[in-house]
């Protein structure tokens, strides 16, 4: 088996050789977090053969060791036909003979504890039927997403992979706690008809099985070669004299991303030479402050504390740093960071010398003007003014109707036009005349007070 774009696994003649010519693949494409085989490239044969070889599945999603016996056409980049325990898987060999040794002692593997065995290489039947189970991954993941979101569980699950005989499949999820989905095995064993096995992965390993590209435009180093997760914290951020932006430090698993480890050791190694507590230094002109630091080139620079702000940026080497704090901890303060600013060659500090004056107050922005928002017309005062006409357009002129003020104190209400018809007795009151709703200046009757309320004030039980 080769790659299209392998020069290592094809010939100059379009003729694909595969890993068989030279041991293992030098690129990593044929089989992502592979390990190199550097002892092929010293052409050393074994004296005494290891009986235990590495095999990965799923283009290196996941890796296991295999009692090797009487298989000598075994080679690095065979397709081989391995016993699982609950039938058989095809997998790909990466890594035979005594670098397995190394590998189990890595991964802490007991050579005693491995018990299935390579049965034999792979034919095109198996790969065929290899080919059929992958084609059902996405199939069975959709349906197995949707069956978990509608049991309600707090659970996501990442990937599917079927073993070679589709007799097995292993769901991965990922979850913050432990889910019961012992329902959800019953669930998926009655609708794909397989023996169901639930793993559950980080967010690292999730991404580390998915794939994908990074903010670099390289792909993801979880999924190429990168088999360690390690801790990641922002002080590896604060060391590197990054900014502690969550949205850029994170990769696409939502966690810290593993390259802040990368360089951090040449980071901490550079830092100690660097003086401590210079974040302050008192010169006779005032005192600086420490803008930022180049940990390579060895340059500190400083900037004095105006009461407009910072002003001029002064870049100062390490060795005069430290001079300037001995001589300040003798009393003996400099007067200036101009006499040093020669000390410094223009090649250490590009645009050294330059003065970055602060621009607070000096540059503002007119003020925005907006426009007033018009009131709901619900709280707009709907009496007529001067300025708007007391007649809305088409709308015939109301007739004028009396002031209920200037009403005639009848005792009866007005009628209008309504036609007056002999209403027939409500209950037993009595029809007589009502009293007036409005008194004759237009107002409500004042409120009578109660001459059955207590009057007294003082607390039940006193006379």
């Amino acid at each position: 088996m080769g790659c299209a774009g392998c020069t290592v696994c094809n010939t100059s003649d379009g003729e694909v050789k595969g890993c068989k010519s030279n041991g293992s693949c030098a690129t990593g494409s044929c089989n992502r977090l592979n390990t190199y085989d550097w002892l092929s490239a010293l052409d050393v044969r074994d004296a005494y053969p290891f009986d235990l070889v590495e095999v990965s599945f799923k283009n290196g999603s996941h890796k296991g060791f295999f009692i090797l016996e009487n298989l000598p056409e075994i080679y690095v980049g065979a397709d081989v036909v391995v016993e699982t325990g609950t039938g058989y898987d095809v997998g790909r060999v990466t890594l035979i003979g005594e670098l397995v040794r190394l590998q189990l002692k890595k991964k802490r593997v007991r050579e005693n504890t491995v018990f299935t065995a390579v049965i034999r290489l792979a034919n095109e039947r198996d790969l065929e039927r290899l080919e059929d189970a992958r084609q059902q991954d996405i199939p069975t993941l959709v349906k197995a997403r949707a069956i978990s979101r509608s049991l309600d569980l707090d659970m996501k699950i990442g990937d599917v992979e079927y073993q070679g005989d589709k007799r097995k499949a292993t769901f991965y999820y990922t979850a913050d706690g432990r889910v019961d989905f012992r329902e959800l095995i019953r669930i998926f064993a009655r609708e794909f008809r397989v023996k169901i096995e639930m793993r559950q992965i980080g967010a690292r390993q999730e991404s580390s099985r998915i794939g994908g590209i990074g903010s670099c435009g390289r792909e993801l180093c979880c999924s190429t070669w990168l088999s360690d997760f390690k801790s990641v914290s922002t002080t590896a951020a604060r060391y590197q004299n990054l900014a502690i932006n969550q949205a850029k430090l994170s990769g696409q698993c939502g966690r810290l991303k593993c390259c802040l480890n990368f360089e951090l050791d040449t980071y901490m190694e550079a830092i100690e030479s660097f003086p401590e507590r210079a974040d302050r230094i008192e010169t006779l002109k005032g005192k600086a402050i420490l803008v930022k630091t180049d940990i390579f080139k060895g340059l500190l620079f400083y900037a004095y504390e105006h009461d407009h702000g910072r002003g001029k940026l002064y870049p100062q080497t390490i060795d005069n740093v430290k001079e300037i704090q001995h001589a300040a901890m003798r009393g003996n303060f400099l007067p200036d960071f101009k006499e040093m600013e020669g000390l410094v060659k223009p090649e250490e500090f590009e645009g050294g010398g330059k003065d970055y004056s602060d621009v607070t107050g000096a540059v503002e922005l007119p003020e925005e003007i907006r426009r007033k928002k018009k009131k709901s017309s619900r709280f707009q005062d709907r009496r007529p003014t001067d300025d708007r006409p007391q007649q809305s357009m088409n709308r015939p002129q109301q007739s004028n109707r009396p002031n209920p003020a200037e009403r005639p104190n009848t005792g009866e209400r007005p009628t209008g036009n309504r036609p007056q018809g002999n209403r027939p007795p409500q209950g037993n009151r009595p029809q007589g005349n009502r009293p007036p709703f409005r008194q004759g200046d237009g107002t409500r009757p004042e409120n009578k007070p109660n001459e059955n309320r207590r009057e007294d004030s003082s607390p039940k039980g006193e006379a």
